[in-house]
């Protein structure tokens, strides 16, 4: 199964979990779409597929402006990953298809 559609995901951040939505798109080895937290909507960039394997960026501007690096695997109706928050260090998601 693609990962085309709306991912319901739980962000294990420092500061507690947080939940939040991504909305993907794929065409062909595409990723695109949008990612969104309590920290506003980002949209996907850099977006790639492998198989069952994600990865893109997105520009985060609320708390302060960083480029986070995320990396998923999806796994039928569930999804995983791990962010890099830049200087907020790293958190890690889990989720399933909406």
């Amino acid at each position: 199964m693609g990962a085309d559609g709306t991912w319901n995901i739980t962000m294990i951040i420092p500061l507690g979990s947080q939940l939040g939505t991504l909305v993907f798109k794929t065409d062909g080895d595409t990723l695109s779409g949008t990612m969104s937290s309590p920290a506003g909507p980002m949209a996907i960039q850099d977006g790639k597929v492998d198989g069952n394997n994600l990865s893109w960026t997105s520009d985060m501007v609320v708390p302060m402006e960083t480029k986070l690096e995320v990396t998923a695997t999806i796994d039928k109706d569930d999804i995983s990953g791990d962010i890099k928050l830049g200087t907020f260090g790293s958190s890690s998601f889990v989720g399933s298809r909406a």
